[in-house]
C-alpha cells in the first residue's frame, strides 16, 4: 500500500504543470514569439537602430516601472506617476530657464530639481495614505489631476525649450554605443534588484504585501515602509521626466499621458501580484521590453493608436486574470 501511494506521488509530481511553467517562463516565451513574429513581418524591426529605439524609449517608463515593482509588492498603486513626470520635467526646465542659457550646469540643476520634486510628491502622496488611511488608488488618482493641472499652470500649458547641450546629451548621448537613458535604466534596474532580494529593506517590502498585521506584529513599522515606497517611485519619475525632456529638447505639459497604464502593465505583466507580496524587479524588466517591443511592432505593422490601447489592456486584463488563478491555485496546494 506504502508503495502504491509513493508511486502515486512520484507520478504526480513528475506531472507538466502548465500553470507553473507560464508563471515562470511565459512572459520570457511571448517576448520572444512578439520579436519572431515582427522580425518576420519587417526585418527593419530588429536593425540596430529600432532595437536602439526601442531600448531608449523602455528606458524612459521602464524605470518608473521599477520603482512601481516596490509599491505593487505592498499591495499598493501610483495612478500619479506620468503627471508627475511631466510636472518634474516642467519644473527643472524652469529652473534652467531662470538660470539662464549660459550657466555651466543647467542640466544638474534640472537633474536635482526633477528629481527633489519627485520625491516631495511622493512623500506628500506616501504621508496621506498612511497618516490619514486613504486608499492609495484615491490619493494618487487625485494627484494625477493635481500635478497635470501644476504642470498647465507653470507656463500656461507650453512647452520649455531651449536646452544646451550639457543637458541633451542626457536623452540623446550615448556611452560606448549604449544610449544613456538606457545605462540609467540599467543602473536603476540593478539597485532595485539589489535592494529587494538582498537588503533587510527588501524583504521588509515583501513582508509588508504579504501579510501587512503578520509585519506589523514582528516589529516592522508598516506605515513608514508603505510611505517609502511611494517617496521611490516619486523620485524615479522625476528622473524619468529629466531623461524625458532631454530627449525631446523640451518639456512638454502633455508629457508622460497615459504613462501609469504602461508603467502598471509592464509591471503586472511581468509577474508581481497586484495583491502584493510576490514579484521582483527582473520580471519588470521583461515587462517592460514586452510591452516596447509590442507597441513598436504594432508602429511599423502601421497598426492604429487606437487599437494599441485596446492590445495593452486585454494583455492587462489577462496578466491580473491569470495571477488572480495561480494566486487561487497556490492556497488551494496549502
Amino acid at each position: 500500500m506504502t508503495d502504491i501511494t509513493a508511486r502515486a506521488n512520484a507520478t504526480q509530481e513528475a506531472k507538466f504543470d502548465l500553470v507553473g511553467f507560464l508563471e515562470r517562463y511565459g512572459v520570457l516565451l511571448f517576448l520572444v514569439l512578439l520579436v519572431v513574429l515582427f522580425a518576420t513581418q519587417n526585418p527593419r524591426f530588429i536593425s540596430m537602430r529600432n532595437v536602439s529605439n526601442i531600448l531608449t524609449e523602455v528606458s524612459i517608463y521602464g524605470i518608473i516601472a521599477v520603482g512601481m515593482t516596490f509599491v505593487i509588492l505592498t499591495a499598493g498603486v501610483d495612478l500619479a506617476v506620468g503627471s508627475l513626470l511631466a510636472f518634474a520635467a516642467m519644473c527643472a526646465a524652469t529652473a534652467v530657464v531662470a538660470l539662464g542659457v549660459d550657466f555651466p550646469y543647467g542640466w544638474l540643476v534640472a537633474l536635482i530639481t526633477a528629481c527633489a520634486v519627485g520625491t516631495a510628491a511622493g512623500y506628500l502622496h506616501g504621508k496621506t495614505i498612511t497618516a490619514l488611511n486613504v486608499p492609495p488608488f484615491i490619493v494618487t488618482l487625485g494627484g494625477m489631476t493635481i500635478w497635470r493641472g501644476a504642470t498647465l499652470i507653470l507656463n500656461d500649458g507650453g512647452p520649455i525649450s531651449g536646452f544646451d547641450e550639457g543637458f541633451r546629451w542626457w536623452g540623446r548621448g550615448d556611452v560606448f554605443g549604449l544610449p544613456v537613458p538606457v545605462l540609467v535604466f540599467l543602473i536603476v534596474c540593478l539597485v532595485g534588484y539589489i535592494t529587494l532580494r538582498y537588503t533587510r529593506y527588501g524583504r521588509s517590502v515583501y513582508a509588508v504585501g504579504g501579510n501587512p498585521e503578520a509585519a506589523r506584529l514582528s516589529g516592522l513599522n508598516v506605515k513608514r515602509i508603505v510611505a517609502s515606497v511611494y517617496v521611490i517611485v516619486g523620485l524615479l519619475a522625476g528622473l524619468s521626466g529629466f531623461l524625458l525632456a532631454a530627449r525631446l529638447g523640451s518639456a512638454e505639459a502633455v508629457a508622460g499621458v497615459s504613462y501609469e497604464l504602461r508603467v502598471i502593465a509592464a509591471v503586472v505583466i511581468g509577474g508581481t501580484s497586484l495583491f502584493g507580496g510576490l514579484g521582483g524587479v527582473g520580471g519588470t524588466i521583461i515587462g517592460s521590453l514586452l510591452l516596447g517591443v509590442l507597441l513598436n511592432g504594432l508602429v511599423m505593422m502601421n497598426v492604429s493608436a487606437y487599437y494599441q490601447q485596446v492590445v495593452i489592456g486585454v494583455i492587462i486584463v489577462i496578466a491580473v486574470a491569470f495571477d488572480t488563478y495561480a494566486k487561487s491555485r497556490r492556497g488551494a496546494r496549502h
